[in-house]
């Protein structure tokens, strides 16, 4: 009876606040578990070390299978490969140079350089993404959605490089080569060492043009600031022309500026990517606090 009389008196406004509050809090607690309950359905198990070496061996047992695919497609192109795109800048430099082979097996390593550089240039996206794909389990929901975006930029940076290498450095360089010295001492070049210069210089400029991507990674771990690259940027400058100085053989200042200002020009990128990474890391800081 007097349960009865309890639950039928009319409750105080404290308590019906209180209650309220309750039931306000039961309420944001059952969002929160199943909120988790998602979180752990969408989160993948960790891996123990020896699933790790498997996952590292599939990503490059497909990077390997993608890499000899793209060699046999060019080995049906060699001779264009070697003849229009390997020869054609050193006797564009000069129709006095000649190229010797000194060894009875040169031309077929030759051939194969030429295809096994083509096909590790052509496949390096698929590689870029065969790794970004190891990596993607240890990142952040948001750094996972702009897979598309990092292994395009990735590629784009290093397909640049490659192209100013081809188009501006080499032709510099060799015009240089070929002008060069006493007209009594013939340019007979070994084909091994032309192939080892054109091969070494495609793969540097096309690292150094990876520079603002670099910087990205850095900032984002904390390990490089736009501040830092604004204080030593003369510093850079300096270094970037001496680098250029040693790399580009003329002593023509025009010519090595034509190497040193787009080196410049990344660093001035990398500075700019640099402090949108900060920015953007101080404020995810600012929110979690």
């Amino acid at each position: 009876m007097s349960n009865e009389l309890e639950s039928s008196r009319p409750k105080s406004p404290a308590s019906q606040l209180l209650e309220a509050e309750i039931a306000e809090k039961e309420s944001k607690k059952s969002e929160l578990s199943e909120q988790e309950k998602q979180h752990e359905r969408s989160v993948e198990p960790e891996m123990n070390f020896i699933e790790h070496l498997d996952e590292l061996r599939g990503r490059l047992i497909k990077s390997g299978i993608a890499l000899v695919v793209i060699m046999i497609l060019s080995a049906f192109f060699a001779d264009t490969l070697v003849n229009q795109v390997l020869i054609a800048p050193i006797k564009n430099s000069s129709e006095t140079i000649v190229l010797q082979n000194l060894v009875p097996y040169g031309q077929i390593s030759l051939y194969l350089q030429v295809i096994f550089f083509s096909g590790f240039v052509l496949t390096f996206p698929f590689l870029v993404f065969q790794i970004w794909q190891f990596v993607l389990p240890g990142l952040k929901q948001k750094e996972r959605a702009a897979t598309r975006f990092v292994i395009s930029f990735i590629s784009l940076s290093f397909f640049a490089g490659i192209a100013f290498g081809y188009f501006v450095f080499l032709p510099i360089s060799l015009k240089f080569f070929a002008g060069f010295g006493t007209s009594l001492v013939e340019n007979n070049i070994a084909i091994q060492d032309y192939i080892s210069f054109f091969v070494g210089s495609l793969l540097t400029t096309g690292l150094v043009f990876e520079l603002p991507f670099i910087s990205y990674v850095l900032s984002k771990v904390g390990l490089l600031t736009p501040a830092f690259m604004r204080f030593y940027r003369k510093h850079a400058i300096v270094t970037l022309l001496v680098v250029a100085a040693i790399v580009t053989p003329s002593t023509d200042l025009v010519t090595q500026l034509v190497i040193a200002v787009p080196m410049i020009l990344l660093y001035e990128l990398s500075i700019g990517i640099s402090g949108y990474v900060n920015r953007k890391n101080n404020a995810l800081a600012n929110k979690s606090a």
